[in-house]
């Protein structure tokens, strides 16, 4: 690593560790660059503002993750249905686990949300990408009946699963509630494609 990424991810390390803990809009430039013994002048070299920070961390996040839906992509000899519902049931136990006693990020995924609208539909179309090589394979296999067009089912896919990406539509369920609704959806979904 050059000096320069260990000073972005040290930004990134203290930046996550305090909005974890005070909140989104509690943290300031100037506390963060306190906890990394430097100047607020200096973090401005590596990030233009907080919510610049916040997107890092995010897109940090995500990318280990998309790193698991390759892995699951890659395994073309297997069924592609079973693959494509353990690709979205990692999506549900990603964010339950990391939303459960964490409103902290949270407020932050809201903000990004709210400030970076073209950041979410970013994600969603990488996370597309691995929907596709799925459908495709099931196609290719026999196993899902032709479609028109795998980009737009992929779409349609995320949408119709949208509330088990989304705490902000899940009341107060439990995890087994969440994926009891999941599992039911999966299966209405998966008799569509066969």
């Amino acid at each position: 690593m050059t000096e320069t990424t260990d000073t972005r991810e040290q930004i990134l390390r203290a930046a996550m560790t305090r909005i974890l803990h005070y909140g989104y809009a509690k943290t300031t430039m100037a506390e963060i660059a306190k906890d990394c013994d430097m100047s607020a002048g200096n973090i401005y070299r590596f990030f233009k503002s907080k919510l610049d920070i916040a997107e890092a961390i995010v897109r940090g996040f995500n990318q280990a993750f998309y790193q698991l839906f390759a892995e699951i992509a890659r395994r073309s000899d297997e069924p592609a249905l079973p693959r494509l519902t353990e690709l979205f049931k990692a999506r549900l136990e990603r964010t339950y686990h990391m939303m459960q006693n964490k409103t902290k990020a949270l407020e932050m995924a809201d903000v990004l949300a709210r400030e970076r609208p073209i950041y979410y539909v970013e994600e969603l179309a990488q996370e597309r990408i691995y929907i596709v090589q799925i459908l495709e394979q099931g196609l290719k296999s026999g196993e899902i009946k032709p479609l028109d067009n795998l980009n737009f089912t992929a779409e349609m896919l995320q949408i119709a699963l949208m509330k088990f990406e989304s705490p902000r539509f899940w009341a107060d369920e439990s995890y087994e509630e969440l994926t009891r609704e999941f599992d039911g959806v999966m299966k209405l979904l998966e008799k569509s494609l066969i």
